[in-house]
């Protein structure tokens, strides 16, 4: 699950954690009144002259018009959405409000230093990926949220945490990141709060006030419509988790993450685990069967495991051995333990007609996340239940 931390715009993406070192982002930091809003700094001098280094040293960006492309380095994932008001390039002629024509750069330029925070935004994200006719200047992106942030635009405060956070354009600070991301939260920003809750469960640490500020985060967010928040509080209260164990709220707030607005695989396996069990719903095994074949579509891994189980011991649904070794067989190849000696044990037992179409069947798999899904995999990790999984003191009905 290690990922890195970008939060942009539309989307946030920033990758935490899995390996987050405890001293870097330490307790003093996270719970302590550490998370001072100050944006401005007397090091902008420094923060060019690391950011030409950190440039050199990362991967350029063949960017495509719209940006999202490539991404940047390992650090910058290339989901994030082209601004909706950027359509013209760098040295395209366009009028000012005089009647005069300039650049649309130029443009751009006077007026972000003007202070218009949709044109100091605009040049954040051309500079960050090179796009709209400039060359890539990390310095710069750093430089245009700065401003953006310093008028307390949400927005900004969120991308310019992001920046601080994996040290792009500047050195990492984890401390500032924290600083901007509480104050992006502070004014709505939902992506913000996610970011912040996500961090407050990094490591495992089962820390009691950490686990209660992420689960009141992940409510605040899930209250402003951001579905991952919506998951990852219905899988509190699935496992009891800071919260009162309740299937019902549970299953409420997972199936509209893994509902058709949102299509999320971790909500969609959960699902089906709640069907066969009957938690916050009644015993349904079609229904179940159902959500994992979705998340099967999206190459969930756990989900592979799960309905090649059920086809191969016949329980709550007709035994297809075809269909288990063809999953078992996709799981294998994806490095789940376990799966190789599954699928030869039912290789055994398949006439060769059916060993062929077996293998066909999972030869020719191809999955297909969602783009929610393809976001929470590149940002978060592949398994976000185990943030909080791995904070839970006693086991309950925890979903591997």
């Amino acid at each position: 699950m290690k990922k890195i931390v970008l939060c942009f715009a539309v989307y946030c993406f920033y990758q935490p954690y899995a390996n987050a070192q405890n001293d870097i982002i330490s307790e003093d930091l996270l719970l302590g009144n550490a998370v001072s809003s100050s944006v401005v700094q007397e090091e902008k001098n420094d923060n060019k002259e690391t950011a030409k280094e950190n440039t050199k040293e990362q991967m350029k960006v063949d960017s495509s018009e719209n940006g999202e492309k490539n991404g940047i380095g390992h650090k910058i994932l290339s989901f994030i959405k082209k601004p909706l008001d950027l359509f013209y390039s760098a040295d395209d002629e366009v009028k000012s409000d005089d009647g005069t024509k300039e650049t649309f750069l130029d443009r751009s330029i006077r007026q972000a230093n003007e202070g218009s925070i949709e044109d100091q935004m605009n040049l954040g994200y051309m500079y960050l990926y090179g796009t709209n006719g400039v060359e890539q200047d990390f310095a710069k992106a750093l430089e245009y949220y700065t401003m953006a942030a310093e008028q307390n635009d949400p927005n900004a405060l969120n991308n310019l945490g992001s920046l601080y956070f994996n040290g792009i354009g500047t050195t990492a600070d984890p401390k500032k990141a924290l600083s901007l991301f509480n104050k992006s939260a502070e004014l709505g920003n939902e992506y913000a709060a996610v970011n912040l809750a996500f961090i407050y469960l990094t490591g495992g640490t089962k820390n009691e006030l950490r686990n209660r500020k992420a689960v009141a985060l992940f409510q605040k967010a899930a209250d402003s419509g951001n579905k991952i928040a919506k998951f990852m509080l219905g899988y509190a209260y699935y496992t009891g988790f800071v919260v009162p164990q309740n299937y019902d709220k549970a299953f409420k707030l997972i199936q509209i993450a893994a509902s058709d607005d949102s299509l999320i695989d971790e909500a969609q396996y959960v699902m089906g685990e709640m069907y066969i069990n009957g938690y916050g719903t009644v015993q349904n095994y079609q229904k179940a069967i159902q959500y994992l074949r979705y998340a099967v579509g999206q190459g969930n891994q756990d989900a592979y495991m799960a309905l090649a189980k059920i086809y191969h011991e016949g329980k709550i649904d007709n035994a297809n051995l075809v269909r288990a070794h063809a999953l078992y067989n996709i799981a294998a190849a994806n490095n789940i333990a376990n799966a190789a000696e599954k699928r030869d044990k039912i290789g055994k037992q398949l006439k060769m007609e059916e060993l062929t179409e077996a293998q066909n069947e999972a030869q020719n798999f191809k999955a297909e996340p969602s783009e929610l899904t393809n976001y929470i995999r590149q940002t978060y990790g592949n398994n976000i239940r185990d943030y909080i999984n791995n904070n839970i003191y006693f086991t309950k009905n925890i979903v591997k």
